[in-house]
């Protein structure tokens, strides 16, 4: 079997990359079909600079959730095959099996891995941690920046002064502090874990709470409802084999395995844990600025004279009008935090060492960097354009939220 010309590969990809082809041709299809109806998110679709951006992060998306389908990757991505070690694109495998694959579209990486395959199931990894990661964190600085901003006084100064406090610390070494080994032996990301991951619950239910307060019969069942399903998806987040925390000296009984849907590795809460730990400062300190400002409106004090509770007045009316700010901040901090995990990877840190993330399969292929460039290029290149993306598309919105 020959190897495949420079051309013949580019179409193979192609080819095998057809269901994001088709996917972000419906999404697109759609969105500018609907744009008007589509608030902030059709406006997108007014800027070029917003629409390169987006289809490059939902190129990122799809390729990520269609990979976890086993739709695009052509082998295992741990699997390797012998004779393809360093191998370079298009070469053919020996002896393929039936069904197989017959070819490393971009070469094999110095375990005798498929590089293609690996770029594209990193992109799930990615696409998994990444914005819930950077979400949970606005949910931690939006929950505690709003009183914060609102109330002022000795609530302000403690909140602040335990978010500089955070701030002070270099951030590539409190990330790596938190996910070395000896750290997590000692069970803290796991005590990390049940601390932030209230706070979603916190938010929702205060959102509610405040939104139906008047209306009792309607809200009390659903908070019940709501609340309820969220504690137990917050037992079963933090729950790992029935345990929150069981190093050997602590053992603190979580989930039982039977109402426990998730099994999340142990590397990949670790790592989300010390993101959302991270970025909740930052997100923390925009929200109090801008709830300082906001206050001061006139709507805030038509509120204020209807007799609106706090937490009403700053859930929806100060957040609403903060949206523009946060929505800009969100998409850049995704970048960020896909930034920190490729670092993280290169590092060997956080994730398992035969994770096939972006970072982990850089550091590997820079190894051999001056004789083979195609382990290391595509991963570093993924990495490159969804972070420019997620720029784009940030400036795409800063630009339309402006018009308002």
């Amino acid at each position: 079997m020959e190897p495949l010309t420079g051309l013949e590969i580019t179409g193979r990809i192609f080819w095998q990359l057809m269901p994001v082809w088709v996917a972000l041709v419906l999404l697109f299809a759609v969105s500018i079909a609907f744009k008007r109806r589509l608030g902030l998110y059709g406006k997108l679709f007014d800027s070029l600079i917003g629409m390169i951006g987006f289809a490059l992060v939902m190129f990122w998306v799809f390729a990520g959730i269609f990979g976890a389908m086993d739709l695009i990757a052509t082998h295992d991505p741990l699997s390797q095959v012998s004779g393809m070690k360093n191998k370079v694109p298009g070469t053919p495998l020996g002896n393929p099996d039936e069904g197989e694959y017959a070819w490393y579209l971009l070469g094999g990486d110095n375990l005798a891995r498929d590089v293609f395959s690996r770029v594209i199931k990193g992109a799930w990894i990615v696409v998994q941690i990444a914005p819930l990661a950077t979400l949970f964190a606005f949910m931690v600085g939006v929950t505690l920046g709003l009183p914060a901003g609102y109330y002022g006084g000795r609530l302000d100064t403690f909140l602040s002064f335990l978010a500089n406090l955070i701030l002070a610390f270099p951030v590539i070494l409190l990330f790596y502090l938190l996910v070395t080994p000896e750290i997590v032996a000692t069970g803290v990301p796991n005590y990390m874990a049940a601390v932030l991951f209230v706070f979603p619950i916190i938010f929702l239910g205060v959102l509610l709470n405040s939104r139906y307060y008047t209306q009792p019969s309607f809200r009390t069942p659903l908070l019940i409802g709501v609340l309820g399903i969220m504690i137990w998806l917050y037992l079963a987040v933090i729950s790992t084999e029935g345990y929150v925390v069981n190093n050997g000296n602590v053992a603190i009984p979580g989930l039982p395995g039977i109402l426990d849907p998730f099994d999340i590795p142990g590397g990949i809460l670790v790592v989300f844990v010390s993101v959302v730990f991270v970025n909740s400062p930052t997100v923390f300190r925009i929200v109090r600025g801008l709830a300082l400002d906001i206050k001061t409106r006139d709507y805030v004090a038509a509120a204020q004279t209807r007799g609106e509770g706090p937490w009403y007045i700053m859930l929806w009316e100060i957040l609403p009008n903060a949206r523009g700010p946060l929505i800009v901040d969100f998409c850049l901090r995704i970048g960020y935090t896909t930034i920190l995990l490729g670092t993280l990877g290169f590092f060997g840190l956080g994730l398992p060492p035969e994770s096939p993330d972006w970072g982990s399969t850089i550091n590997e292929g820079r190894k051999l960097l001056s004789i083979y460039l195609h382990p290391a290029l595509p991963p570093a290149l993924a990495l490159l354009s969804l972070v420019l993306g997620l720029n784009l598309l940030a400036d795409g919105l800063r630009e339309e939220s402006l018009k308002d």
